[in-house]
């Protein structure tokens, strides 16, 4: 990102290209720094900038987020107006055991969601490669990995080949190769190098996989299920299109399916989640039991 960007003010500009050393008043100029930047940057891009204008400083564990998140609101605003605080994080409902028992009780299991597909594989040949192209379209910067602890960045050819021996993969594509962790370090895997939503991905933590079924053809009913993976553990999950949905719906559809039982951490943009048709650290398959291409963007 580019810190004298033409849409930022000059003194915003000015403030940026001279930032302090440690002991110099560096811990305030981050906050100074945050606080006049809220009106053009997320949260995300702001931590990023800072990042990097300090890079080589040694820049506190945490100092740079807690600036972006203690100034929000006091954000300079350009009109001279009070500052109106961003919206707080989604809270989210308990789990309604009647609904989701009764939703249960009236659908289909593993059997009917691969039923009910729109497209089947009949033979037992690896599709990941396949699947990856329908998703991800053209050449965009994918983070996938074995582990969440050994996960590359790069472009959807430079991956192509390997992708059914992987475990994981955002289901979002990228926005470049590395940015800046919330500690502050540099990585692959961030929120700030990932870019908007594409699929919102739905996966339950309880239930035989019949019932984890039985949701998602519920939930399918609700919104666009493009995809859904038996896990190579205990679960089954369903890939949601995202993009085009608005944020706002998607929110509403996420707190519906936490309220049946899904894992209220796949809202994060930058989650991991299970490859299609990869596999997993055990050595299992992640296999595809339902995929509609007229619902993928």
């Amino acid at each position: 990102m580019n810190a004298s960007g033409t849409d930022l003010p000059r003194f915003v500009r000015n403030l940026l290209a001279s930032p302090p050393q440690r002991g110099e008043g560096l811990h305030n100029w981050l906050f100074r720094a945050a606080r006049v930047l809220h009106p053009f940057r997320t949260a995300a891009e702001i931590t990023q900038l800072l990042g990097a204008l300090t890079a080589g400083q040694p820049v506190k564990p945490g100092e740079i987020e807690d600036a972006v998140k203690n100034s929000e609101s006091v954000a300079w605003n350009p009109d001279g107006k009070t500052a109106t605080p961003r919206a707080a994080a989604p809270t989210w409902p308990s789990v309604d055991r009647g609904q989701r028992e009764a939703i249960i009780a009236n659908g289909g299991g593993l059997a009917a969601l691969r039923e009910a597909s729109p497209r089947r594989f009949e033979d037992n040949d690896r599709r990941t490669e396949e699947i990856i192209d329908l998703l991800f379209p053209g050449n965009p910067l994918l983070c996938v990995g074995k582990s969440a602890r050994d996960f590359r960045t790069k472009s959807r050819e430079e991956f192509r080949g390997c992708l059914a021996t992987l475990a994981l993969i955002v289901p979002s594509p990228m926005t470049a190769r590395t940015g800046i962790t919330q500690k502050g370090k540099k990585s692959a895997h961030t929120l700030a190098n990932t870019g908007p939503r594409r699929f919102l991905v739905i996966e339950q933590d309880k239930g035989t996989t019949d019932e984890q079924a039985a949701i998602l053809l519920h939930l399918a009913e609700r919104g666009p299920m493009a995809l859904a993976l038996h896990s190579g553990g205990k679960s089954v999950h369903g890939w949601f299109t995202a993009e085009g949905q608005g944020e706002d719906r998607l929110r509403r559809f996420m707190a519906y399916a936490v309220s049946l039982g899904a894992d209220r951490a796949l809202w994060t943009r930058s989650q991991f989640c299970r490859m299609p048709d990869g596999t997993r650290e055990n050595g299992e398959r992640q296999t595809v039991y339902f995929m509609n291409p007229e619902v993928m963007p």
